[in-house]
């Protein structure tokens, strides 16, 4: 049975930034991962861009995809946290999350318009959806990460979305790094990181894929919504799986 992992670059719902697609999916890859990059709807009112990625989800598994996760930066972290019942894992880097924040607002008023109201500002936050009845038996494991740093988006998104998923014990890991502004993707070009400088910023080096590979299908069921773990949580008694 084999994984794939869906790319959704940033680009606050305007556009696609090309260096958080191709080269991520390409880097997955190179780790002997399936990838590919989706060019999700931009522009487009809600549900537009949730409908499309659950689409691109069942085009893989209709391909072969044994399981599928989605790997999404700034919006298009968003993208992927708004479609995270119908993955198998979800990996988000300096995501978007809540609505109801005053940042990001370029992506707000992409998805929602100039003057969305509060309940659809609500309805669009993950971080609100992750205990609701409709998400709580379906949500997947979760691997966040983002930089105290963050103008753009404010580290705030992800505490949110921790905080919630510890709430309703799903299965994640959420990591704060210090430095690095909005953006980073890979984090090519930081000085004195290299190539474990993307395995601790992206997250999907060959730790996190023993950890979070085989947590898709009945493992998802088994291990998904076991317990609420402090933050980061240690995975030392896990097996290993791979996707």
């Amino acid at each position: 049975m084999t994984g794939h992992i869906i790319v959704l670059p940033g680009g606050g719902y305007r556009r696609h930034a090309p260096h958080e697609g191709e080269p991520v999916a390409e880097w997955l890859r190179g780790l002997g991962l399936e990838a590919s990059v989706f060019a999700y709807p931009v522009k487009t009112r809600h549900p537009g861009v949730q409908d499309a990625v659950v689409a691109e989800l069942q085009r893989a598994r209709d391909a072969g995809a044994g399981r599928v996760g989605l790997l999404g930066f700034s919006a298009g972290g968003h993208a992927a946290a708004m479609a995270a019942p119908f993955a198998d894992l979800v990996i988000l880097g300096y995501p978007v999350v809540s609505m109801l924040l005053d940042t990001h607002k370029g992506s707000r008023d992409n998805l929602l318009g100039p003057d969305p109201t509060t309940a659809e500002r609500a309805a669009t936050s993950p971080d609100l959806l992750v205990g609701t009845p409709e998400w709580r038996a379906s949500t997947p494991p979760f691997f966040i990460w983002h930089t105290a740093e963050d103008a753009a988006v404010p580290v705030q998104h992800s505490y949110l979305l921790g905080m919630a998923l510890a709430a309703a014990g799903v299965l994640h890991e959420l990591h704060v790094f210090p430095h690095g502004a909005h953006g980073l993707g890979l984090a090519e070009g930081l000085v004195g990181h290299g190539d474990g400088s993307r395995r601790r910023y992206v997250g999907y080096g060959d730790g996190s894929r023993r950890r979070y590979g085989g947590y898709g299908g009945g493992s998802r069921r088994r291990y998904g919504v076991r317990t609420a773990h402090s933050l980061p949580p240690s995975f030392s008694s896990e097996p290993p799986f791979t996707l």
